[in-house]
């Protein structure tokens, strides 16, 4: 959290010193004259502080280093990520132009989500995902705020560090946590990032360049996304996912993920809580635990 509040406007940095679990939060929701909202593993927790616009404003200016225009192609997909990996989303007025976000009026609210390492958070699943040393296709589900992107990073630096090559298409900068390119979260000695690129477009480029054993995504969902993966599999190249879901059948369900099929992934790792798997399945959709 220490970095986190030299983002933040001094008001709202000063209230937040007060909060007893101030390392337990995930989530500071902020709101023009609304009161701040907390999430933790424990729940939400609501402040006895409503930021003003000024604080707002002030918070922006520090996340983006005084400098707006220099976020401009983040701020146009209604977030900023900060060093460490944390992503600020933001909301209010935007400025449109030819129908696409061009930038920003007013920012009148922001969800800061806090990204948490826990190494040794992927111990429970690593045998039933690897074999001979090399990674299954494996997806990880789970709705938002689970910890998918938790346990994602950590399987990650353990195969990376354990022999495979890892190429990670990072576009949001969640996972590694890139900071003028360079990951900030541990993912391991032998993952290559791209940073900030389009999901798809990350995967066809790392599997040419970079020739790795893994691709590594986060978030899949998006029809190109689908597209990208066939070429990944058609190389021989291992895919590692996360994908938005409660269950296998709910992402089946998906347009663009149900054109992939079951057949595609050899493991499917489920959360139903924070930090919590409820099981660990295969393409078939036996629970192999």
């Amino acid at each position: 959290m220490q970095n986190i509040k030299t983002f933040l406007g001094s008001e709202i940095a000063a209230r937040l010193e007060r909060f007893s679990d101030i390392n337990d939060i995930r989530e500071i929701r902020l709101r023009t004259d609304k009161p701040i909202i907390l999430r933790t593993s424990k729940g939400e927790h609501m402040g006895d502080f409503s930021p003003t616009a000024g604080d707002i404003r002030e918070t922006v200016e520090k996340i983006s280093q005084y400098s707006l225009y220099a976020f401009e192609s983040e701020l146009s997909r209604g977030y900023i990520t900060l060093p460490g990996g944390h992503r600020v989303g933001v909301c209010g007025q935007v400025v449109l132009e030819g129908g696409t976000v061009h930038g920003w009026r007013f920012i009148a609210g922001m969800n800061i989500r806090v990204a948490h390492s826990i190494k040794g958070c992927a111990d429970d699943v690593l045998p039933f995902i690897l074999h001979d040393r090399r990674l299954l296709h494996t997806m990880v589900i789970s709705p938002p705020g689970f910890g998918k992107t938790t346990i994602l990073r950590d399987i990650i630096r353990q195969i990376s560090n354990g022999g495979l090559t890892v190429g990670l298409a990072d576009e949001r900068s969640e996972v590694a946590g890139c900071f003028h390119g360079v990951a900030q979260n541990d993912v391991g000695i032998r993952t290559d990032v791209l940073d900030g690129c389009p999901k798809a477009l990350a995967m066809e480029m790392l599997l040419r360049s970079m020739s790795p054993d893994v691709i590594a995504v986060d978030e899949l969902g998006g029809e190109a996304d689908a597209h990208a993966v066939d070429a990944v599999l058609n190389a021989g190249v291992k895919l590692l996912c996360t994908a938005h879901g409660n269950d296998v059948d709910d992402v089946m369900a998906s347009p663009a993920l149900g054109v992939l099929g079951r057949g595609i992934f050899e493991r499917f790792i489920v959360l139903d809580a924070p930090g919590r798997v409820a099981g660990i399945y295969d393409g078939s959709g036996e629970d192999v635990t």
